[in-house]
This record gives C-alpha cells, sequence and structure tokens, in this order.
C-alpha cells in the first residue's frame, strides 16, 4: 500500500497553541495498514517519526522537523462485550476523545462522564493518564493494544502493564517514543454510579435545581465548567492545563498552610495535592503577559498565545512561573505539556 507523502507542512496549523516550524515530511493514516505503510516508509527512507494526534497537549520546536509526523485519523468506537452490570468500549486512536465519551453517555453507560470535553484523542488518553474532576483514565481503563514501532507488531496492555500514575504512564516514560497506541478500551458500568464530590460539580447541578442528575445533567456542568477556565483554542490559542497539580508530603504541605492558611488541597494517596494554579496565582502572575504569551486572567493553570509567539517566548515564560513558584513555596511545578525542542 501507498501513502501520500506531503512535504514542508506548517506544524503550528495542528497544535492548539498554534506554534511550531514545518515537518520535512507529513502523511495522515486513516487505518492501520496506513499506518504500517508509513513507519515501512519512515524505515526505509531512515526517517525519524513523530505521531501526532489532536494536537491540543503539544509544544513544537520553531525549527522544523526533519523526519516524517504521521498524523493520527484512525477512527471508530464500538461495544466489544457487556453483561448485566458493565460494558466494555474500544475505541481507536484518532477517535477525539469526547466523542468516546458521547458514545458512553448516549447509551447510559457511567463511568467515563467527568472526563467529558477533555480536548485530543483517544490514543493520548494513556499516555497523558487524563484526568478531571476526580477521575482518570485508569479508574475505567480495560486494556489496550498498539504497534512496536521497532518491529509493526502489535501488542496488548492491561491496567499493570501500563503503570499509570499521575498524568503519567509506561507510555511517556520507559515505552516513550516506542509504540504507537492503535485502540483503547474501557470498561464502564450499566448502574447509575456517578462521581459528584469533586470541585463544584454538586453545588452547581443543585444550583439549576437538579438533585437527582443524569448523564446528560453532568456532562452538561462538566462542559460549563470546562468552559468557564478554559478559552477556545480557535479564538485564544492554548494547550488546557500547562502544569501538573504538585503532590506533596503531608509534613510538607503542614509547613506551607502554617504560612499561608488560605491554601487549597485535595488529599491523594502520596501525599496531599496542591493546585498549581493557585500556586501561580498566589505569586500574582495570572494574567501575566510576555511578549506574545501569558498565563490566562480567568484560570492561572492556563498559558495562552496571543499570537505569533514562538516557543521560545514560551519557554521562557514557563520557566518564570517554575522559578516565581520555587522562590515562593519551594515546590517544582512540572509540565503537562509535551515540550518538543
Amino acid at each position: 500500500m501507498q501513502v501520500d507523502i506531503q512535504k514542508n507542512i506548517k506544524l503550528s496549523s495542528f497544535s492548539t497553541l498554534k506554534i511550531g516550524g514545518r515537518a520535512k515530511f507529513f502523511v495522515v493514516v486513516k487505518n492501520e495498514d496506513e499506518f504500517l505503510a508509513a513507519l515501512t516508509w519512515a524505515r526505509k527512507k531512515s526517517k525519524k517519526i513523530f505521531i501526532l494526534g489532536g494536537g491540543s497537549n503539544t509544544l513544537f520546536s520553531d525549527s522544523d522537523f526533519d523526519g516524517l509526523v504521521i498524523k493520527n485519523e484512525i477512527r471508530g468506537t464500538e461495544l466489544v462485550s457487556e453483561n448485566e452490570n458493565s460494558v466494555i468500549i474500544k475505541s481507536y486512536s484518532g477517535e477525539t476523545w469526547s466523542k468516546l465519551v458521547n458514545f458512553a453517555i448516549s447509551r447510559k453507560y457511567y463511568g467515563a462522564e467527568n472526563l467529558f470535553y477533555i480536548p485530543g484523542t483517544v490514543g493520548a488518553s494513556p499516555v497523558q493518564n487524563i484526568g478531571a474532576y476526580g477521575v482518570e483514565l485508569k479508574d475505567i481503563f480495560y486494556n489496550l493494544c498498539a504497534i512496536d514501532l521497532e518491529n509493526g507488531e502489535k501488542k496488548h496492555f492491561n491496567l499493570k502493564d501500563c503503570q499509570f500514575s499521575y498524568r503519567h504512564s509506561f507510555f511517556k516514560g520507559e515505552g516513550k517514543n516506542r509504540y504507537f497506541i492503535l485502540w483503547v478500551a474501557i470498561k464502564l458500568s450499566k448502574k447509575e454510579k456517578f462521581n459528584l464530590d469533586y470541585g463544584d460539580i454538586r453545588n452547581k447541578l443543585l444550583a439549576k435545581g437538579i438533585e437527582k442528575p443524569s448523564l446528560e445533567d453532568v456532562s452538561s456542568v462538566i462542559q460549563e465548567m470546562r468552559n468557564d477556565k478554559i478559552p477556545n483554542p480557535a479564538v485564544l490559542a492554548n494547550a488546557g492545563s500547562f502544569f501538573k497539580n504538585p503532590i506533596v508530603d503531608s509534613t510538607f504541605f503542614e509547613k506551607i498552610k502554617s504560612e499561608f492558611p488560605d491554601i487549597k488541597s485535595f488529599p491523594d494517596l502520596k501525599g496531599v495535592k496542591i493546585p498549581a494554579a493557585w500556586l501561580i496565582e498566589k505569586c500574582g502572575l495570572k494574567g501575566y503577559r510576555y511578549k506574545n504569551v501569558g498565563v490566562y486572567e480567568k484560570q492561572a493553570l492556563i498559558l495562552v498565545n496571543y499570537g505569533n509567539a514562538k516557543q521560545e517566548d514560551l519557554l521562557f515564560l514557563v520557566e518564570f512561573i517554575r522559578k516565581s513558584v520555587f522562590d515562593s513555596f519551594a515546590i517544582i511545578l512540572e509540565p503537562e505539556v509535551n515540550i518538543l525542542k
């Protein structure tokens, strides 16, 4: 099979941050055979590859990428199996994540609704172990199938294999740049089961007079809450949450709390999770601007491109924020966004 290899394609057009140089070679794949053909082409030409999903969590370099960028558009979602209590749904990696969640909601399957409206593709979800409002992918994950980029062979990964932790996985660590995720399967409940106690979900529902919410009610509130704090990247370029929420031990947290009694926090298995947005805002950086980039005025965790920004501008801002937080709290912020230099 032959694939349409394009040349000198602007990567900024495929990133929600609207930053990046050009890909020397670029191809869109819509099925497994096309992906394997693209992989074979890159091997024969001795070209490095980069696999691109939705571009919502990637900061490209200003320099050109001297290799093959493979844009993944392998889509489709299907019910694999079910019993009286649960279902297993499989979705291909190029599908948008929200379409998978909508598939579940429309069929009254519970468990994924708190993850509604997270940008990006299904294939990116296990890499980041995406999460929102008290739920992470690992909580509903069943298994996945990936293609080994070294030999083209398929391999299945279960929950343990993926080594999920907070915004991290095997695919972001030891297995980075080794596998192409082909599809992901999640396990959801057919019995009503909600997680409403994280953030303002329950309060937002009650404010609307909803005491016994439906899946549609919950997903609608989630969408409203995300829209309130994250600007539409088509209007104001951004990559969503730029930093991970740091986790500290309880002793260190109590030390900070003695100095900052108004500090926000959430319990975590490894200690105490502190909202990065609170730390950044406490440093007086909410709304801060450097050249054509800045900290979003409505949510300090969002870094935005006001137009024609360069990667070096955003990286300067990132390091300025990290230094400010470290100097004030002795906490190191880690970027959640995949930065390509």
